[in-house]
C-alpha cells in the first residue's frame, strides 16, 4: 500500500478521534459548567431553589435514564446515525437553553439536551472501538477516559468565564457551533453503517431481535427517578411529611416496581435481572451512586455559599473550583495504578474516608472565615477522594462480570453515573433550603448539608468495605473513569 495512502489513513483515525473527544467533551463540560452560572440564572430569571435544582439535574436525568436505551439504539440503526442525531438533537437544544426567558423553557432545553448526550455518548465509544483495534484501541480509550477530569476542569473555569463575560446565556450557546462543526466534518470520516443495512432490512428472527429496544423500560425509569428527585426537592419548602413529597416518593417506589416488571417482560430488557444481582455490578453502582452524588452535591451547594453568602461572582467561583476540578482527575489517576495493586476494596474504603474528611473540613465556612482555609481545602481533600471511586466502581465491575455482560453492565455503571448526580444535587439542595429562602440568614442549610455529605460519605466507606470485590482486578484496562 502507497506509504501516503496509509499516513492519511492514521491521521483520519486520530481526527476521528479528536472529534467523538470534543462531542464527548462538551457533554462532561455542560455538566458543571452550570453550576457556577446558577446564581446568575436564579436572580435574571427569578428562579428558587426548587427551579434551579432542576436546572442541574432535568440534564443528568435524562443523560442516564436514557443512555443505555442509547447504546441499544445504536447497535440497532447504527452508531454514525446515532451519533450524527445526537448531535442534532444536541445543538438545537442547546440553542433553546440560550435564548430561554424562563425556568419552564431552561429545564425543557436541558431535558432535550439530556436526550442528544444520551445518544450521542455510548454511540460515539462505538464507533472508537470499531475504529481503532489492538494497542491502538488503548491508546483511543485512555484519551477517552482523560476526557472527564479535563471536562471537570474546563467546566467551572469556562462557566465562570462565561457568565462574567457575554453573560449565562454562552454557557449553552458554545455548544452550537460545536456540534454543528463536528456535525458537518464527522460523517467524512467515519464509515457508514452498512454491516447494520442487512439486519435492517432483513426478517429473520435474529435481526428483529437486534432491533427491539426497551423503550418502555428506559422512560419507565427515568420517569421514577425525576419523582424521586421531585419529592426529595420540594421536601425541602413542604416538608416530609406533606402530602406532595409522599406522593412523589411513592410514585417512584412504584416506577421502580413497574420497571422491574417491565424488564421482566420484554424480551430485550434494558438491564437484565442476572446482570443487577451480579456482586460485582450491584457494589459498582453503589460506589458510582455515592461518588457522583456526593461530588456534584458538594459543587451545588459550594457555588451557592460562594454567590449567595460571600458574594463572589461568577468568574472567582470558576477559579476557586479549577484545583478542586484538577483534584478529582490526580486523584483518578492514583486511583488508577492502585486498584490495580491492592485492589478496589481498600481503595474505594481509602476514598470515600477521605471525601468524609474533606466534607467535614468543608463545614468550618463561615461568612467572617477565607474560603482559602476553609471550603477549598476541604473540597479539594473531598475531590481528591472521589477521583478513585470512579476508577473503582468500573474496574472492579468490569472485571468481574462474564464478557457477554460487559456491555449491559458498563451502561447500567454509566447510567447511576448520571443519575446518582442528580439524586446528590436534589438531596443537597433539600438541606440547604434553610438558608436559601427569601430573606433567610445563617449558614445552618448549607453546614447541614456539608454534614449529610460527611454521613453519606462515611457510610458509603463502611458499605465498600464489605460490599467491594476483595482481590486485584484482572482482565481489564485500569483506567480513570470520567468525573464531573
Amino acid at each position: 500500500m502507497n506509504v501516503r495512502l496509509v499516513e492519511v489513513m492514521v491521521m483520519g483515525r486520530w481526527a476521528v478521534l479528536g472529534l467523538l473527544g470534543l462531542a464527548q467533551f462538551m457533554l462532561i463540560v455542560d455538566i458543571t459548567v452550570v453550576q457556577v452560572a446558577l446564581p446568575t440564572i436564579g436572580t435574571e430569571l427569578k428562579l428558587g431553589r426548587e427551579a434551579l435544582t432542576w436546572v442541574v439535574t432535568t440534564y443528568t436525568l435524562v443523560f442516564g435514564g436514557l443512555m443505555v436505551l442509547g447504546g441499544r439504539l445504536a447497535d440497532a440503526f447504527g452508531a454514525r446515525r446515532t451519533l450524527l442525531a445526537g448531535l442534532g438533537v444536541f445543538a438545537a437544544a442547546s440553542l433553546v437553553c440560550g435564548v430561554a426567558g424562563d425556568g419552564a423553557t431552561l429545564i425543557a432545553g436541558r431535558a432535550f439536551q439530556g436526550v442528544g448526550a444520551a445518544l450521542m455518548s455510548p454511540s460515539a465509544l462505538a464507533v472508537i472501538t470499531r475504529t481503532y483495534h489492538g494497542e491502538l484501541r488503548n491508546r483511543a480509550l485512555g484519551v477517552w477516559g482523560a476526557i472527564g477530569g479535563s471536562g471537570a476542569a474546563v467546566g467551572v473555569l469556562a462557566g465562570g468565564l462565561l457568565t462574567a463575560g457575554p453573560g449565562w446565556s454562552w454557557v449553552f450557546y458554545v455548544n452550537v457551533p460545536i456540534a454543528l462543526a463536528v456535525l458537518a466534518v464527522l460523517p467524512r470520516l467515519v464509515e457508514r453503517d452498512e454491516a447494520v443495512l442487512p439486519r435492517l432490512v432483513g426478517r429473520d428472527e435474529a435481526g428483529a431481535s437486534g432491533r427491539r429496544v426497551d423503550v418502555p423500560g428506559a422512560v419507565t425509569v427515568t420517569l421514577a427517578t425525576g419523582l424521586l428527585i421531585y419529592g426529595l426537592v420540594g421536601a425541602g419548602d413542604a416538608g416530609w411529611g406533606a402530602f406532595s413529597t409522599l406522593a412523589a416518593l411513592g410514585g417512584a417506589v412504584l416506577g421502580y416496581g413497574l420497571f422491574v416488571l417491565v424488564e421482566r417482560s420484554v424480551r430485550t430488557p434494558l438491564m437484565r435481572a442476572e446482570t443487577m444481582a451480579r456482586r460485582a455490578v450491584v457494589s459498582g453502582t453503589f460506589v458510582m451512586l455515592a461518588a457522583t452524588g456526593l461530588l456534584l452535591g458538594l459543587f451545588f451547594v459550594s457555588s451557592l455559599y460562594l454567590q449567595h453568602v460571600l458574594g463572589y461572582d461568577a468568574l472567582a467561583t470558576g477559579l476557586i473550583f479549577l484545583p478542586v476540578a484538577v483534584a478529582i482527575t490526580l486523584g483518578a489517576h492514583l486511583g488508577g495504578r492502585l486498584v490495580g495493586k491492592v485492589g478496589g476494596r481498600p481503595v474505594a474504603l481509602v476514598s470515600f474516608a477521605l471525601t468524609a474528611a474533606g466534607a467535614a473540613l468543608m463545614m468550618r465556612i463561615s461568612p467572617d472565615a477565607s474560603v482559602w482555609t476553609t471550603l477549598v481545602p476541604g473540597f479539594v481533600l473531598a475531590a481528591f477522594g472521589i477521583g478513585p471511586a470512579f476508577v473503582t466502581a468500573t474496574t472492579t465491575t468490569m472485571a468481574n462480570v462474564p464478557a457477554g455482560e460487559a456491555g449491559v453492565a458498563s451502561g447500567v455503571i454509566n447510567t447511576f453515573h448520571e443519575l446518582g448526580g442528580s439524586i446528590g444535587v436534589a438531596v443537597v439542595s433539600t438541606m440547604a433550603a434553610a438558608s436559601l429562602a427569601p430573606g433567610a440568614v445563617g449558614i445552618e442549610g448549607f453546614t447541614g448539608a456539608l454534614l449529610l455529605c460527611v454521613i453519606v460519605a462515611a457510610v458509603a466507606a463502611v458499605v465498600s468495605s464489605v460490599l467491594v470485590p476483595a482481590g486485584k482486578p484482572s482482565g481489564v484496562t485500569v483506567g480513570h473513569g470520567h468525573g464531573h
